[in-house]
């Protein structure tokens, strides 16, 4: 149903939930909330601790005008209860000082408390009028523009009378797992009588979600296994004494993920292998051994690379750990004569070796033997991609790399048609990185201390979230890049980003790594694959926006040489999310340990990514439910597909959904 149709909802408060994404009911009712308060457990200002969390009702007295405090834009109202004054302060919300108007409010959020004097840190807050006849726990939904909660909430609760909400998981197993109505479970997260029943709501709301995705990687992947095509004629000893090539001996891990492969590629059956490993494990080294056994039987191999710069910097390596063969490169940046003449020299067997970007899945890309193909980064993509790599060959072995850890549960169930192989070991010649959380008071002693780095020819990263600022509350990679420019017109700073052709990047990054530039102030796009051992300082910007994985993977850009390194977190919300998220971050380096944590805090909609598919397990991003869902809702499916319960229904659900799945990547 159009969401205008809704009791309440004008045309003006449909552009507002527009650009929430919401555009109809069935959007509205999983719009879900970001947070509860619990109404009977006000507290008094007098009783609160320093870092708790409370919910006062206070009268709010008067706004300042916006302040600029560093990089930083402040709100700060100042409000009273019983008789005591103190203040709230907002970081980077400048809208609200239009907002926020003389009157009696409710305020929930972390108190300080410092030598007597209390205030709030972006607290979240509602005119008290509003919730009122409001009783027990009500939910706090994330607003845009005009919307406030009370507006909502009323479109929620129109919105959950007009959906039907109906369940596709087949009856027979709904009985037999006795789950509970699937509108009641969206009744319990929007309207809950507890904590308890919203939680128990969000894990059968998750449980039916998994259920549809599983269901339809079920129908893209299949489950077959395909017989071997190509024989490997390498043997132990050839592989034993490649080994020796590298400069350094291969840990426990690295041997046992080498066995996995010889094994798989002498084996009955083709290979389709994830090798996962936290960063700086050896997985490249993996890999190469893996080409080297299709090699040492005359076949030709495929090595892609997510980027131009990672492809590069694999083509050197690639030429160097293979002197004795053939190794050609293509990437988009090549020239058209570069192109034609290395297609025409594969197609003949006149290359051995192919590293390139996605420019290897073109169609006019022809190997004459291809027995062994590599996918660095997986989670850059998709399935479908990985299928095109294949069909160059004659039923290749397939060998897929992510360092980005991925915890077992999401592993055994996103890769069902991989056999999954981990290296578990920490890296040997790492440097450990200390990780430090810096205050916005603190800011410009970073920026000094960056500045003695540089001119001891040390080298640093600045990371943003986005490109162009966005109403001041993420620091824009071009914003940043031009302050620092001013900041500190002494040190010599690059720009990178996403938007940028292949070619500009790559020759950016060839600098950096050069020494022609002393800070790279760059967008994720350095988040994988780069190595440049003199940088030892990563700075990253509103890292409350990142998750924990990909946090540990942009720390990973430093650490690589010799000298001690740091990773500067600067933050621009203070909810309770983040401290948490980030005090776990800073306390492990493993990053096994953090994507588990990743995916308890930030639920899987969010760990897993959307680059390619639309959205993807996003409207759930904002439900907790435990990891035992995501087991309940394979076993689910394994049994609906087994006996083709419900069969035509979950194929249309599913397909409907997640038509562009095969093109998923993970994050």
């Amino acid at each position: 149903m159009e969401i205008t149709k809704l009791r309440g909802v004008t045309e003006k408060r449909a552009k507002e939930f527009a650009k929430l994404g919401i555009t109809d009911s069935a959007a509205l009712v999983r719009h879900f909330p970001r947070a509860y308060l619990d109404l009977t457990n006000r507290t008094s200002v007098r009783e609160v601790f320093h870092n708790d969390m409370a919910l006062l009702a206070c009268r709010l007295v008067s706004v300042e005008p916006v302040r600029r405090y560093s990089r930083l834009k402040t709100v700060r109202a100042w409000l009273e209860q019983d008789g005591i004054t103190f203040p709230a302060v907002w970081f980077n919300m400048p809208y609200l000082a239009e907002r926020l108007k003389e009157g009696d409010y409710l305020f929930y959020g972390r108190v300080q408390n410092r030598y007597g004097q209390v205030s709030l840190v972006n607290p979240s807050f509602e005119a008290l009028g509003s919730v009122s006849r409001l009783k027990g726990i009500v939910p706090v939904y994330p607003l845009r523009g005009s919307l406030t909660q009370r507006i909502v909430r009323e479109a929620i609760s129109a919105a959950l009378a007009a959906e039907a909400l109906e369940s596709v998981i087949p009856r027979e197993l709904v009985k037999k797992y006795a789950l509970p109505p699937l509108k009641a479970a969206f009744y319990a997260v929007h309207a809950p009588k507890s904590q308890e029943e919203a939680r128990r709501g969000a894990e059968r709301i998750a449980l039916e979600e998994y259920f549809v995705l599983l269901s339809a990687f079920k129908l893209i992947k299949g489950d077959r296994q395909e017989a071997r095509r190509n024989r490997y004629t390498v043997t132990e000893r050839d592989v034993a004494a490649f080994e020796k090539r590298f400069p350094f001996p291969f840990t426990a891990g690295q041997q046992a993920a080498v066995r996995d492969i010889f094994e798989s590629v002498t084996g009955p059956f083709c290979m389709n292998r994830l090798l996962q490993g936290d960063v700086g494990s050896g997985k490249t080294a993996v890999a190469l051994t893996g080409i080297f056994m299709a090699l040492k039987g005359g076949f030709q191999a495929a090595y892609l690379s997510p980027t131009e710069v990672l492809a590069a910097q694999n083509f050197a390596l690639l030429q160097k750990m293979f002197p004795d063969y053939r190794v050609g490169y293509l990437a988009g940046g090549s020239t058209a004569k570069e192109k034609r003449e290395l297609k025409a020299a594969l197609a003949k067997g006149e290359i051995d070796v192919l590293c390139g970007t996605h420019a290897v899945l073109q169609g006019d890309v022809h190997f004459k033997d291809l027995a062994f193909c590599v996918c660095d980064e997986q989670h850059r993509f998709g399935v479908a991609q990985r299928n095109i790599l294949s069909e160059k060959g004659d039923m290749p072995d397939i060998l897929v790399m992510s360092a980005t850890p991925i915890p077992r549960t999401l592993s055994l169930v996103f890769y069902g048609d991989l056999d999954v192989t981990t290296i578990p070991d920490k890296p040997l010649d790492r440097q450990p990185v200390s990780t430090a959380v810096v205050p916005a008071y603190k800011y410009d002693d970073m920026l000094e201390y960056v500045r003695g780095e540089v001119k001891k020819g040390r080298q640093a990263y600045f990371v943003c979230a986005k490109i162009e600022d966005d109403e001041g509350e993420v620091t824009s990679v071009t914003e940043l890049w031009e302050e620092l420019k001013s900041r500190l017109p002494d040190v010599r700073f690059a720009l990178l980003h996403g938007r940028m052709k292949e070619k500009e990047k790559s020759a950016v990054m060839a600098a950096f790594k050069g020494g022609e530039y002393d800070c790279l102030v760059s967008t994720t796009v350095i988040e994988v694959g780069v190595d440049v051992p003199a940088a030892t300082i990563m700075v990253i910007m509103n890292a409350e926006r990142f998750g924990l994985s990909q946090l540990h993977q942009l720390r990973g850009r430093v650490g690589r040489g010799s000298e001690k390194s740091w990773c500067f977190l600067l933050v621009g919300s203070d909810s309770e999310t983040a401290r948490e998220r980030l005090s776990v971050f800073k306390s492990t380096a493993d990053g096994f340990a953090l994507a588990q944590k990743d995916l308890e805090l930030r639920g899987s909609g969010d760990f897993l990514g959307t680059r390619q598919s639309g959205k993807f397990l996003s409207e759930i991003k904002n439900l907790r439910y435990s990891a035992d869902v995501i087991f309940t809702a394979k076993k689910l499916a394994d049994e609906a597909f087994e006996h083709r319960l419900n069969f035509g229904a979950i194929q249309t659900a599913a397909m409907q959904k997640y038509e562009s799945l095969k093109d998923v990547v993970l994050n």
